[in-house]
């Protein structure tokens, strides 16, 4: 740092002087660390926080006797970089077994608000349309056009059939299932990335979405074949229409930040969630696979409506078990 003359011109230069040394071994030490305190040796971490203490009085002592220098600029840049880097929070790497057990049903649990949100923009618009769909099945199979799927359960759910399937082969009955199970992965990713758009296209994929699944029970209800929608929907769908209302609060927690930031910048709220409805739709992912295995080997099988809804609770009980087990806060102990 060079002098600059300024009416206490003399006395500017002569603190530059005395001090310059110790601010070039400041400025070396940060190029050393490239970020990282760790990469210093003790000792050197040790004189870069000496180094930083004294940097900052002197910017203390800059600004009070000579306010307008350039040199208080200089400073205040110099100690901006070194307390970003002494005062950096440690990273905190977390096995991805600790995250699979642990981490993931934290990130479920923490925005309660947000997860109860989700879960009413999707099943309330289930029961609802269900209950519509019961009552009046002619204009529900009208309106299920609108939606391929709900357009071939309709379909299904209204063919004639003998008393034991209700108008649906086993094959017919597994279909629709699979093709539940693919909507809902594409559901589940799309609702994340629909997040940008401040939750609001998010929320309405949620409902259409809750409607289209209502619809398709409320039709196999109003066809005589609820228990065909039991055994063949309920061994695989409870655990994964929780996976998409999960999905649903990732992409409002996007939508969140966006809109209501709080404290945080908009900026910083946004990488904040967007970080933790990456790591919820990892989890979503990885819980799916489970659901598409009980849909490929076990619904095929064409369970007896109590067993089938045995399943299905157990696998969707198993999940809210572990989010209000595993994804408790974790606890800080006094110091």
């Amino acid at each position: 740092m060079a002098g600059h003359a300024t009416p206490g011109g003399r006395r500017v230069e002569g603190f530059i002087d005395e001090r310059s040394d110790a601010w070039a071994e400041l400025v070396a030490l940060l190029g050393r660390a490239r970020g990282r305190v760790g990469r210093l040796p003790v000792e050197d971490a040790l004189r870069l926080g000496d180094l930083y203490r004294a940097t900052a009085a002197d910017l203390a002592r800059a600004r009070q006797r000579w306010p307008g220098d350039p040199v208080v600029g200089e400073l205040e840049a110099l100690v901006g970089r070194a307390r970003a880097l002494v005062y950096r929070a440690p990273e905190r790497r977390t096995s991805f077994v600790r995250w699979l057990t642990t981490g993931f049903f934290r990130r479920v649990r923490e925005r309660p608000g947000v997860l109860l949100v989700a879960a009413l923009l999707f099943w309330g618009p289930t029961v609802g349309m269900a209950v519509w769909a019961h009552g009046d099945p002619a204009t529900a199979t009208r309106v299920a056009q609108v939606s391929g799927l709900a357009s071939g359960a309709a379909d299904s759910a209204n063919q004639g059939g003998d008393s034991r399937d209700r108008g649906l082969s086993t094959t017919q009955s597994a279909s629709v299932g699979s093709e539940i199970f693919v909507n809902n992965i594409r559901v589940s990713f799309l609702a994340v990335a629909l997040g940008l758009s401040g939750g609001l296209l998010t929320g309405a994929l949620l409902v259409f979405n809750g409607s289209v699944v209502g619809v398709i029970v409320g039709l196999f209800v109003a066809g005589g074949a609820a228990d065909v929608a039991v055994s063949f929907l309920a061994p695989h769908g409870v655990l994964e229409l929780s996976l998409v209302t999960v999905a649903g609060a990732a992409g409002l927690r996007i939508g969140s930040a966006l809109i209501a930031p709080g404290l945080r910048s908009r900026a910083e709220a946004l990488v904040a969630e967007a970080r933790a409805a990456g790591e919820l739709v990892l989890g979503v992912a990885l819980w799916l696979v489970p659901t598409g295995l009980v849909e490929g080997f076990v619904t095929p099988q064409g369970l007896e409506p109590a067993a089938a809804l045995a399943v299905g609770l157990a696998l969707g009980g198993t999940f809210w078990a572990l989010v209000w087990w595993r994804g408790r806060p974790e606890v800080t102990p006094p110091h």
